[in-house]
C-alpha cells in the first residue's frame, strides 16, 4: 500500500532559482503536450505518452525556441508528460461515471508549482535531500520514512514555501477497535455529531477569514503588477495557508480517531456542490472540509486491518425518523433542533437522532432503500407510519 510523507525543505537563494527554472520547464513541457493533443484533428488518434515525450522534449531541445530545456534534469520533464496522461485517464474515467475529473487545463505560473523526480533523479546524503543538477537540500525530517521512497515531488505553494512529498510503501496497521460501528452526522455549527460520544466542534476560522476578506478588498484596489499588490497577495496566501493547515490538522486527528476506535464508520453522501449554492451558508460549508474529511476516512480505513467506511444514500430520511421506534414524522424545519416523537414519547436532539439512524443504515440494521433497490426498508425498527409533512408542533396538536 502506498502513502505520502511530506516534509518542509529550505532551499537557498541559488537553489530557489534552479527550482524556478525546473518548474518553468515542467510547466512548458506539460502545456506543449496538451496543446499538441488539442490540436489533433478530429477523428485522428491522439499521440501516446512516448510520442509526446519525443516531440516536446527530445525534438524540442534541438530547436532554438526550446534549447534551454537541456539545462534541467530530464526526469521531471518526462514525469510531466506522464502526469498529463494520468489526467486524461482520469477524465476518460469520469466520462464513464467514475470520479469527477475534468478535461486537463494549461498550467499557470501564478498557481502552485511542482516537479516530480523518480528514484534516478534524487538520493540522500548526510541527512539531506539530493536532487539531480541542484545539489543538497536542507529538510525538516519530522518523522522517519518507513521505507525507501519510489518518487519525490517538490512543491512550491502560493505562499512561497517549499515541500518534498515522498511516495513510500507501508503495511496495514493492526489495532483492536473499541466498538463495531458508529454513525457520523456532519453539520455546520457542530462539525460532526457521532452516534456515540461527544459532538465534535471545528476550529474557529472567523478571525482569519475576516483578515483575508479585508486584504482581498485592499488588493482589488491596487494596481496590477505593482509591488504593493504582490505583497498583499503574499499576505493573503499565507493567511489562507494557515487556515488550511489548521483545518487539515483538525481533520487528520478526528479521522484517525474515528477509524482507530471503530470497525465501521458511516456517513451520508452529501451533495456539497448543491449545498454551496445557498449564499447564506456557502462560506461556512466550504470552510468545514466535508469532502476532505470523507477522503481521509476512506484512505485511513485502508491502512488499518478490518476497517470500513460506509456511505449511505443522501435520500435516507435520517432526520425524519425516530431512532428508537422507527416512527417517521416527516420533514422538519432546520430551526427545530429538538424533536419529541409522538409515537414513543422519546425526545431527540436532531443531530444525535440523525447520527443514530446513519449508524443503523450503515451497519446493516436497516436497508439503504436506494442501494438495496427496494421500495421499502426491512429493519429491526417498527414499521414507519405515513404522516403529513407539517412541522412537529402541528403534529403534536393532533394528539391534544
Amino acid at each position: 500500500m502506498k502513502a505520502r510523507y511530506t516534509y518542509r525543505i529550505y532551499p537557498n537563494r541559488l537553489q530557489q532559482d534552479k527550482l524556478a527554472q525546473v518548474f518553468g520547464c515542467v510547466r512548458v513541457v506539460y502545456n506543449d503536450a496538451l496543446a499538441l493533443v488539442k490540436a489533433t484533428p478530429e477523428g485522428e488518434k491522439w499521440p501516446s505518452n512516448a510520442e509526446l515525450q519525443k516531440l516536446v522534449i527530445t525534438q524540442a531541445k534541438r530547436t532554438e525556441a526550446r534549447d534551454w530545456l537541456s539545462s534541467v534534469s530530464v526526469v521531471p520533464l518526462q514525469q510531466s508528460v506522464q502526469d498529463l496522461g494520468i489526467a486524461f485517464k482520469n477524465w476518460f474515467a469520469a466520462l464513464k461515471g467514475k470520479g469527477k475529473s475534468k478535461f486537463p487545463r494549461f498550467k499557470k505560473r501564478s498557481n502552485e508549482q511542482s516537479a516530480r523526480f523518480t528514484q534516478r533523479g534524487f538520493s540522500f546524503s548526510g541527512g539531506k535531500l539530493v536532487l539531480a543538477k541542484m545539489g543538497l537540500f536542507k529538510a525538516q525530517w519530522s518523522r522517519v520514512l518507513p521505507s525507501e521512497p519510489s518518487s519525490v515531488t517538490i512543491i512550491k505553494n502560493t505562499a512561497g514555501q517549499y515541500h518534498a512529498s515522498f511516495v513510500v510503501e507501508i503495511g496495514q496497521k493492526s489495532v483492536e477497535p473499541v466498538r463495531k460501528s458508529i454513525g457520523v452526522d456532519l453539520g455546520i455549527k457542530t462539525f460532526a455529531f457521532p452516534s456515540v460520544g461527544e459532538p465534535i466542534k471545528a476550529p474557529d476560522y472567523s478571525q482569519l477569514d475576516k483578515k483575508v476578506r479585508r486584504l482581498q478588498k485592499r488588493m482589488a484596489k491596487q494596481q496590477k503588477g505593482s509591488n504593493h499588490r504582490e505583497a498583499t497577495r503574499l499576505r493573503i496566501a499565507r493567511l489562507q495557508l494557515k487556515i488550511r493547515n489548521i483545518r487539515k490538522n483538525f481533520l487528520h486527528k478526528q479521522s484517525t480517531k474515528l477509524v482507530r476506535e471503530n470497525q465501521t464508520v458511516s456517513l451520508e453522501d452529501l451533495a456539497v456542490s448543491n449545498m454551496v449554492k445557498n449564499r447564506k451558508l456557502s462560506r461556512a460549508i466550504s470552510q468545514q472540509g466535508w469532502a476532505e474529511f470523507r477522503t481521509m476516512l476512506e484512505s485511513k480505513a485502508v491502512q488499518y486491518i478490518n476497517r470500513a467506511v460506509n456511505i449511505i444514500s443522501r435520500w435516507e430520511p435520517t432526520s425524519q425518523t425516530c431512532s428508537d421506534c422507527g416512527f417517521r414524522w416527516g420533514k422538519v424545519d432546520l430551526s427545530v433542533r429538538s424533536i419529541l416523537c409522538v409515537s414513543c414519547g422519546a425526545e431527540h436532539d436532531r443531530d444525535e437522532n440523525a447520527a443514530k439512524n446513519i449508524d443503523k443504515v450503515g451497519a446493516g440494521l436497516a436497508h439503504d432503500s436506494k442501494r438495496a433497490r427496494r421500495a421499502h426498508k426491512t429493519s429491526l425498527l417498527a414499521m414507519p407510519v405515513e404522516t403529513s409533512s407539517h412541522k412537529v408542533e402541528q403534529q403534536l396538536s393532533l394528539f391534544v
